[in-house]
């Protein structure tokens, strides 16, 4: 069985389909990249996993439950974060701090005490490779550092399915290197399903094992990274001519 499931799931706004019967899975352990231009509806559909939507009409399954209009803070007790482009951090709290609360109040398992909390969130840190700044200030952390610190604080949750929104937008050669990395080795690590948006090629090439790829809402074409991306239909529509080997 898929660990999430989509089916024939709309968002309307107004007139406007801003996602469009889509219908697809994500299994045990996948790593599952969704592209498309601007305005394809991706981010919405990761917020309608997640709860932050709720669909127009369709369903969204997760273990085989039903969570198509469950609450946001629901769907993350029940295994489900989601690191966002923009970052939301506490920005009066250390960065130990902001990655503790995942393991106090995100576990589907049930909260840790404050010692344990504390204890997880430095081994996340270590992990995204933010040891070194556990007791600075988020404030004082630059942008990329701050989503790779919502990444900490979401795994420290101990979740089932990571949802990632552009993590790696604006970064450098050396960091998108080390990005890929660190994501791969969350998966391994805990056995997570990753579904995650993105627009660099380059990690989407390096790090999915499956690509869908969204147009006005709609599933335009699915299958492995190295197909999907020559696909004449999205090359048409996302990249406007061949793309260069990655």
């Amino acid at each position: 069985m898929p660990l999430l499931e989509l089916d024939e799931v709309e968002k309307h706004y107004g007139g406007l389909a801003a996602v469009n019967k889509v219908t697809m899975k994500a299994d045990d352990g996948e790593i599952l990249a969704i592209v498309g231009p601007n305005g394809a509806g991706k981010s919405t559909l990761l917020e309608l996993v997640v709860g932050l939507e709720r669909p127009t009409r369709g369903t969204v399954r997760f273990g085989g439950q039903d969570i198509t209009n469950l609450s946001s803070h629901r769907v993350r007790k029940l295994g489900i974060a989601m690191v966002q482009q923009t970052p939301r951090t506490f920005p009066t709290m250390t960065v130990l701090e902001n990655a503790a609360v995942g393991a106090m109040f995100g576990s589907p398992n049930g909260g840790h005490a404050e010692g344990k909390a504390l204890a997880t969130g430095n081994n996340m840190l270590e992990l995204v490779g933010l040891g070194d700044r556990r007791h600075d200030n988020v404030e004082n952390l630059n942008l990329h550092q701050q989503r790779f610190l919502e990444l900490a604080r979401a795994i420290a949750g101990q979740p089932r399915l990571l949802v990632l929104d552009e993590v790696m937008a604006g970064l450098n050669d050396a960091e998108l290197e080390a990005s890929i990395e660190i994501i791969r080795t969350i998966r391994d690590q805990f056995n997570l399903t990753i579904i995650w948006v993105e627009h660099v090629m380059k990690a989407v090439m390096g790090l999915a094992e499956r690509t869908v790829v969204l147009d006005f809402g709609n599933v335009l074409t699915e299958g492995l990274p190295d197909e999907v991306m020559r696909h004449p239909a999205v090359i048409e529509a996302y990249l406007g001519g061949e793309i260069p080997d990655a």
